[in-house]
């Protein structure tokens, strides 16, 4: 054989076989922020979990997110993906905090179905196993020992969706034009369309009003026994279980945030409700609610008064005891999320139609808290006992400008502390990316 004919062969068998070859993943250095970002999905409409539903192995290896044929795990030191269930249609909701499993539905989340099955997949081997029924409703937590799903349900409306929106009309939770992606539209008094922060107001509150019949629930995965946990006639939403107690619950009182109080705690046999924050003047707000990752310290962001002075604030399950870290205008962030070692958090920004109207704050941010002390040492009687206080140095991670805020990034820190993840659509479709939290240059 001549050695052009051979060459040609080559060249031919590499790019026949080049397709089953994982494509490296593409990283670039962000000119104004100097931070790595990895654009970790291949495929477009990937999208990562939600951002206090887990999403890492409890070894910190692996991370699964959602692929448009089904959901994909990520190798977190290398990059690679490679996919873990085919199955269109499906819904990842999380994965465990003891085994190295990830758990999904049959259902799509904007199914208008009523039942579900819920499955879990081994991330190393890929082997599924079907874990339980739902009649109805829609399965946001996993308890820390993976004995106890969660899950919320409207009842009594065969026109209900089972998290309690209308099946034919969407609006009461904006229309989805993408995945994870939702758009809200609204015509004030004067007959002329609000903004988008504006007109999502005026849809949570006609849901609200709607005062739907609801319950909180569990599911016992080796039973299949169904348990309810609370009802109301509030909008029950964001139910989540702390990461390390298996009984102790979280969830809120949906709605504009100014009317609701919306933050809730709860044990998982029924018991010990309690409400974490109470507001002290008008148009307060308090919402997107989430646990540290040692389960102490519910945190969440607070307006005094909405829309004017923001900070986060952390509320300690055992003692009581309140912090508040003042945030700028341009810093506010439409999710938190706090560091593994707690030592640090992220922000995700926001773009100016939204509640803090902030002019230059679509970036992703990375915040450390720093407490204010006391004068020359000299602390009130009572310091103990009132709130901390504290401010925010921030270090913006990524260039968010060319973001379309519809997709909320939903921050995590990978389990090492050493990236971020988040989603994005910058580059025209949505997209899962990671930004190293330590400076490339």
């Amino acid at each position: 054989m001549g050695l052009r004919r051979w060459i040609g062969l080559a060249v031919m068998a590499v790019h026949i076989a080049s397709p089953a070859v994982a494509q490296p993943a593409r990283q670039w250095v962000d000119t104004l922020t100097g931070h790595r970002i990895v654009r970790v999905s291949q495929v477009p409409d990937s999208i990562s979990l939600y951002f206090h539903q887990n999403s890492y192995t409890p070894q910190g290896d692996k991370m699964v997110m959602a692929v448009p044929d089904g959901i994909a795990v990520v190798d977190l030191k290398s990059w690679a993906v490679t996919p873990l269930v085919k199955q269109p249609g499906i819904a990842l909701l999380f994965t465990g905090r003891r085994s190295r499993t990830a758990y999904y539905s049959n259902r799509a989340r904007d199914d208008a179905g009523g039942g579900q099955t819920i499955f879990a997949v081994d991330i190393d081997t890929g082997r599924s196993r079907k874990i339980a029924d739902v009649p109805a409703g829609t399965i946001g937590s996993i308890n820390a020992d993976e004995t106890l799903l969660l899950g919320q349900v409207a009842l009594g409306n065969q026109d209900l969706r089972p998290d309690g929106t209308r099946q034919q009309d969407r609006s009461a939770v904006g229309r989805k034009v993408g995945p994870g992606e939702y758009d809200y539209a609204a015509t004030g008094r004067d007959g002329q369309p609000l903004s988008f922060a504006d007109a999502k107001e005026v849809r949570l509150n006609e849901r609200l009003e709607a005062r739907i019949p609801m319950e909180i629930f569990t599911i016992d995965v080796k039973t299949g026994a169904r348990r309810v946990v609370t009802a109301s006639t509030d909008w029950l939403n964001h139910v989540q279980f702390s990461p390390t107690d298996p009984q102790q619950i979280m969830y809120c009182h949906e709605g504009p945030w100014h009317k609701v109080d919306r933050i809730w705690t709860i044990r998982a046999d029924g018991t010990g409700k309690r409400q974490v924050h109470k507001r002290t003047m008008n148009m307060e707000i308090a919402g997107h609610e989430f646990f540290s990752s040692d389960g102490k310290t519910i945190w969440y962001d607070l307006q005094t008064p909405r829309g004017e002075v923001f900070w986060l604030a952390g509320y300690e399950l055992t003692t009581g005891k309140r912090r508040q870290y003042k945030v700028e205008r341009n810093q506010w962030s439409v999710h938190y999320y706090q560091s593994p070692d707690g030592t640090r958090f992220s922000g995700d920004g926001g773009d100016s139609e939204m509640v803090a109207k902030a002019p230059d704050g679509k970036y992703l941010y990375l915040f450390t808290p720093r407490d204010i002390p006391d004068v020359a040492g000299i602390s009130a009687p009572d310091a103990d006992e009132l709130i901390a206080p504290g401010t925010l140095v921030a270090e913006k991670l990524v260039d968010m400008r060319g973001h379309d805020y519809r997709l909320e990034p939903n921050m995590t820190f990978t389990p090492d502390g050493k990236w971020i993840v988040f989603r994005g659509n910058f580059e025209g479709a949505t997209h899962v990316y990671a930004v190293e939290v330590a400076r490339a240059r």
